[in-house]
């Protein structure tokens, strides 16, 4: 009898104890993450709120060492993969429980620079090569099914992007190429886009939304539209040298200012780009990347002796208001946001 009483009293503060452990977990799940890497020698992820609390520190069982690129990390649904350039291999993390969880590493062919997810294959551009990796629900072929080297294949990689049955690649030394894609694999050598303006100087970063590409003209201080293999226009980014990494929120598109330690803000529409803002936001280093989602603008800078994570709200005017910025050890590369997981 004192048992079953002592029981019924205990029932209810167990289910209401349950009921809050699930309801902590769901609020965790639903919401975003902000994630970058050490590019230590011993490689790590670290994942912080939207608010910009240190949540994990994971390693990627990889090492670091990329440098001058953009996408060194990047997310898709409930999936991260961060390069490890100094081992040559990408490391792939799965949402799980609230937080990020590593699942597997993926060897590649040379060193990886910057990754992006497609609809059912992952593409990694390495120093001299790009290669597609089949995706088989949650896991990633360690065998890439396509590869092609780069026109300039110099280590001067920035960045890939996805577009329409292609992909479209920047080489520092002045390449702008895309690759075809059959089936989702790499298929082909890469072909310079025409219409290069006679003054290139570093393509650096890109984004692609649809059948368009941004792309950076780093030391020409230009952002140019890439379409149908061409280049369209190209815009001056004014007062701010240097835009070198791009990412789209809407109708802005944002560009992260290395020399100026900057963000300048740029509406785009049909086929213009229009700078609207020369100084959106100010940051304590030298940009290394950008990257949105969820309503967030996240940006990795450095000076030398410390890296900044820096976390901004985007409001509808396409206004940056800084939620926080946080200081870690120099280095850092790549920076994604982990949207909400359905």
């Amino acid at each position: 009898m004192i048992f079953r009483k002592t029981r019924e009293r205990l029932l209810p503060a167990l289910v209401m104890l349950l009921l809050g452990a699930t309801a902590t977990l769901q609020a965790q799940t639903s919401k975003p993450l902000v994630v970058t890497a050490t590019n230590a020698a011993a490689n790590q992820l670290l994942v912080y709120s939207a608010n910009g609390t240190l949540l994990q520190t994971l390693s990627t069982e990889g090492k670091g060492g990329a440098g001058g690129n953009a996408g060194g990390i990047e997310a898709k649904d409930d999936m991260v993969a961060a390069v490890n350039f100094g081992s040559q291999s990408v490391s792939i993390f799965e949402r799980e429980d609230g937080g990020l969880q590593l699942a597997q590493v993926v060897s590649t062919i040379t060193n990886p620079l910057s990754v992006a997810f497609g609809e059912d294959h992952l593409y990694i551009l390495g120093t001299t090569t790009i290669e597609s990796h089949p995706i088989y629900g949650h896991e990633v072929g360690n065998s890439a099914d396509g590869v092609a080297t780069l026109l300039k294949a110099d280590g001067s990689a920035a960045q890939v992007g996805i577009l329409p049955g292609q992909l479209i690649i920047s080489e520092k030394s002045n390449a702008i190429e895309t690759v075809e894609l059959s089936d989702g694999a790499v298929t082909g050598p890469p072909t310079l886009v025409s219409n290069i303006p006679s003054n290139v100087n570093a393509p650096f970063g890109l984004v692609t939304r649809g059948d368009k590409a941004y792309v950076t003209i780093a030391h020409a201080n230009e952002i140019s539209l890439v379409r149908h293999d061409e280049v369209l226009t190209v815009t001056g980014s004014g007062t701010q040298s240097a835009p070198c990494w791009v990412t789209l929120v809407g109708p802005y598109l944002y560009s992260a200012n290395s020399p100026s330690k900057s963000v300048s803000r740029y509406v785009v529409f049909g086929n213009k780009i229009v700078q609207d803002a020369a100084v959106a936001a100010s940051m304590n280093g030298n940009p290394t990347d950008i990257a949105s989602g969820d309503g967030l603008v996240a940006v990795i800078d450095g000076n030398g002796t410390v890296s900044h994570l820096s976390i901004f709200k985007v409001d509808a005017e396409g206004n940056l208001k800084l939620k926080i910025a946080n200081t870690m050890a120099a280095g850092a590369n790549g920076v994604a946001v982990v949207g909400v997981n359905d």
